[in-house]
């Protein structure tokens, strides 16, 4: 069966799946306007591309921080601008899209939400680019199927992103499913992500799995760095402080560079 070609889609001023390598980067959670500011400039500086940042959170644990809401949503599309990043975040329920159309420049759709099939159908409506997540427990058919929601609603600017699934080892917080990324570009026309944060859980793990991503042909990264990972709200144990995310983006440009498929410049 021949390889299908990938749909380049285009986020802001940058292309995923157009030959050039992204890295989004940011907090699970914004907690204030001075980490994400100072979490932005960092990013920047490092070289990433994409600017995330969760102000609605779905937790497991109701009485988890679950995001800033809607009073975030001016700071951080601010914040975005003044540094000159696209602007990704999570979109938990329909009624949050007309508030967050004009501020993000895509959507995303964490993996609780990959069954969400009316919230899929109204992305479908968005005109927005959306990057949907892989369900924990979901398989690639499903996944790919969750896609076609919204593509067949008329949007067909859909990236998808491995982020682990559950499995019975408990090591890492999930296990990152590397085949599903080979077989997405073979068989489909998306362009694919890897979230190595949230595939391991463990900080150590990050730099490695996303060094493999990259080798795998991932279209891109989703890393998360928080300037004190000890303090986070949500998710400290598997975020990057700012040094460890600078040397992560080192080796990721140089690898990136010998399979002549450069990183991106922020720029």
């Amino acid at each position: 069966m021949p390889k299908l070609a990938t749909r380049p889609v285009q986020v802001g001023r940058l292309t995923f799946g157009g030959g050039k390598f992204q890295v989004l980067a940011g907090p699970c959670s914004v907690e204030s306007e001075a980490q994400f500011r100072q979490t932005a400039e960092q990013v920047r500086k490092s070289g990433a591309t994409l600017l995330r940042g969760g102000i609605f959170k779905l937790r497991t644990d109701p009485q988890s921080f679950q995001g800033l809401g809607l009073e975030a949503l001016d700071f951080v599309h601010r914040v975005a601008q003044e540094n000159g990043l696209s602007l990704v975040s999570e979109v938990t329920d329909p009624r949050q899209i007309e508030s967050l159309h004009d501020r993000v420049d895509l959507f995303q759709v964490g993996t609780r939400n990959m069954y969400n099939y009316a919230l899929l159908k109204e992305l479908g409506h968005a005109r927005k680019p959306v990057l949907l997540k892989r369900g924990f427990s979901a398989l690639v058919e499903e996944w790919v199927l969750a896609a076609r929601y919204v593509t067949d609603g008329g949007n067909p600017d859909v990236i998808l992103c491995e982020r682990g699934i559950r499995s019975f080892e408990k090591i890492t917080r999930n296990t990152l499913d590397l085949s599903s990324v080979v077989w997405i570009k073979q068989n489909t026309e998306f362009p694919v992500m890897v979230d190595p944060s949230h595939a391991t859980g463990v900080r150590d793990l990050v730099g490695p799995l996303a060094l493999a991503s990259v080798a795998a042909g991932a279209d891109g990264l989703l890393i998360e760095t928080h300037p004190d990972p000890a303090k986070a709200l949500s998710d400290g144990p598997q975020a990057l402080d700012f040094a460890a995310f600078d040397a992560l983006m080192h080796r990721v440009r140089e690898l990136c560079a010998f399979m002549n498929r450069p990183l991106e410049n922020p720029s």
